[in-house]
């Protein structure tokens, strides 16, 4: 089953909107932009698994890369802690975790 970047972005754009709803407003093109990001990574992740190009440990490296990334923006609002950010973002990785880790074959999320 091949990993739709549209769904994911869905999926967890709902989930960021959910968890920084007070701050939504302020924040939605920063939020709409990282959920993106996050679900167009997961899809790469998957493809150079399913290629053979990547290991566990490489994909985990993406991931991990990704979210450093997504925290960054998050964190340069002003007004959002480190909390609500790691938050909204394991929030988010956790609504398309089943999928994800489905598709690539291994945990990841």
């Amino acid at each position: 089953m091949a990993l739709s970047a549209s769904q994911l972005g869905k999926d967890i754009l709902a989930a960021l909107k959910g968890t920084l709803s007070e701050k939504w407003p302020e924040i939605k093109e920063y939020g709409e932009a990282e959920a993106k990001k996050l679900a167009q990574t997961l899809v790469m992740i998957e493809a150079l698994k399913v290629a053979g190009k990547i290991n566990e440990e490489q994909a985990a490296l993406h991931l991990e890369i990704q979210k450093n990334s997504s925290r960054t923006v998050l964190l340069t609002i002003e007004g959002l802690g480190v909390l609500a950010a790691e938050a909204a973002l394991n929030a988010a990785l956790n609504v398309v975790k089943d999928a994800v880790n489905t598709a690539i074959g291994f945990v990841l999320l």
